[in-house]
């Protein structure tokens, strides 16, 4: 395991143990050997309880909430740690980075994945984007685990990438075909899932526009009025401290989320709890970002529901990009979408808040619009 310096890092330790949210590579090595309980971050939080069975905590990322500690079994990873080695052919021989700070469970679950299957793992969240993508170029990484807005940044050509594993969103076409172009050799492959979890589907070069792709290996998906359900050996044991949104049904998981199945491929509609009526028809701000995200002159995008006594709620759109767009922009989503399931208008931001993990900050958007 390497860090952003590109020394190496050993240590040895044993017992639980909380490590601050970028901790040094000794650190983490010292956790990781030690086989007992652990967590990065949340550093004021109790220290993680242990058994049966090895467990560590993880927090989650979402757009709209304080972290929360996720709770899981060590095997819970390790399991699909053992399937992607057979999907992947990852093992000794590979060189794997992520671009986030390890308190983040996407960084961290590719920095132990690389580990446990015998991998060189660079730790590249301490670098500006510019000297993250350098620093893949010149250690000869050949796998990368990202999300679009960690990937956004990076510049430059890499010609040894062979793999990059997107989770956290979506990729839109401006930013897989830029990626293509700086990695022609890489595969990109997509996955849906959530911090309570993990993997649920898989995407690939032939997945069908608009879809999150087919159930990971060792998932069932059900659909049952519209939300998603899961069963599968990744999920996790429960929340340490708050409760979540995830609702457990005997060996089935929800987190919310709203979709449908056809012909085997998973499509999302969005979190029920995002979901707002819009003169009685039932509305995803999600689907409307993705619309708008693919659209010329919008870089990113949220959508907003303000209270509308006539309608039950309007949507305003906020948006990076070119304000020249706007009517070109709101004309597209009327056109697609309805006079009443389109924005009304649309925020132009010169900025986009961002969570630690890299998500829209909604809260933020809406204490400044």
């Amino acid at each position: 395991m390497f860090g952003p310096d590109g020394a190496e890092a050993f240590a040895s330790l044993r017992g639980a143990a909380v490590l601050p949210a970028d901790p040094p590579g000794p650190a983490l090595a010292a956790a990781l050997a030690g086989g007992a309980a652990f967590r990065i971050g949340a550093t004021d939080a109790p220290a993680p309880r242990d058994g049966p069975g090895p467990l560590f905590e993880t927090l989650t990322s979402g757009s709209t909430a304080a972290p929360r500690r996720i709770l899981r079994s060590q095997a819970s990873w390790t399991a699909s740690f053992a399937v992607n080695a057979g999907l992947f052919g990852f093992g000794p021989g590979s060189s794997v980075a992520v671009l986030g700070a390890l308190v983040h469970s996407l960084s961290l679950y590719g920095a132990l994945e690389g580990l446990h299957l015998g991998a060189r793992v660079h730790l590249l969240g301490g670098l500006r984007p510019d000297r993250q993508a350098q620093a893949l170029a010149a250690r000869g990484v050949d796998t990368l685990y990202a999300t679009p807005a960690q990937l956004r940044g990076l510049t430059g050509a890499l010609p040894d990438l062979r793999l990059v594993l997107v989770g956290g969103s979506k990729l839109d076409a401006g930013l897989r075909a830029r990626l293509a172009a700086l990695a022609p050799g890489a595969d990109l492959r997509e996955f849906y899932g959530a911090a309570e979890t993990s993997f649920i589907t898989l995407a690939d070069a032939d997945t069908p526009e608009g879809s999150v792709g087919r159930a990971y290996p060792g998932v069932v998906l059900d659909i049952r009025q519209g939300e998603v359900w899961v069963k599968s050996p990744y999920l996790f044991n429960g929340y340490a401290g708050e409760d979540g949104s995830a609702r457990r049904e005997g060996d089935w998981l929800s987190v919310g989320e709203m979709g449908r199945l056809q012909d085997g491929v998973l499509y999302l509609n969005g979190r029920k709890g995002r979901m707002v009526t819009v003169a009685d028809q039932n509305v995803f701000p999600e689907e409307i970002e993705a619309l708008m995200e693919t659209l010329p002159g919008i870089a990113r995008a949220a959508v907003l529901a303000c209270p509308d006594s006539a309608r039950g709620h309007v949507l305003t759109a906020v948006a990076l990009g070119d304000p020249a767009q706007e009517a070109a922009v709101l004309a597209a989503l009327r056109a697609t979408l309805g006079p009443l399931k389109a924005p009304r208008r649309i925020v132009w931001r010169a900025d986009w808040p961002v969570t630690a993990a890299g998500k829209t900050d909604l809260a933020a958007l809406e204490a400044g619009r």
